[in-house]
């Protein structure tokens, strides 16, 4: 995720950018959608669709993508949050809630490895956000 946080600094749309990344982005963003339309299906249902990680937290075109045709599962966004990567991008009237949850992956990954070696708490453990 070390692009996403270098994309601003260098004055690159990121929307651009991450639309390219992953060729090709068409299949990868019908795959994520029936993931979500499977996981809909077995739960009966949803009631929030969260987006985390580096390109989830960062890139609002590829969200709108993602969301967009899911409008049957009460997925709606509200554009002006979704551009601004605001924590609720859904929109007021959306029976489904669209969060953006930040996460620091680098950190968990730390702490898993620390506590699957037995090396204890140590500093990783006891770092607060």
């Amino acid at each position: 995720m070390r692009l996403a946080r270098a994309l601003p600094a260098a004055k690159i749309p990121a929307s651009s950018c991450y639309l390219n990344l992953f060729p090709p982005p068409s299949r990868r963003r019908r795959n994520t959608k029936k993931w979500i339309g499977a996981y809909a299906a077995a739960l009966g249902g949803v009631d929030t669709l969260v987006f985390a990680g580096g390109i989830g937290e960062n890139c609002p075109a590829i969200r709108r993508r993602i969301c967009a045709g899911l409008g049957f599962l009460g997925l709606e966004l509200n554009p002006a949050r979704n551009a601004r990567n605001a924590p609720l991008i859904s929109a007021a009237a959306s029976p489904v809630a669209v969060r953006v949850i930040r996460t620091d992956e680098e950190l968990m990954i730390a702490r898993s490895v620390t506590r699957l070696l037995g090396l204890g708490k140590g500093r990783l453990g006891a770092v607060k956000k």
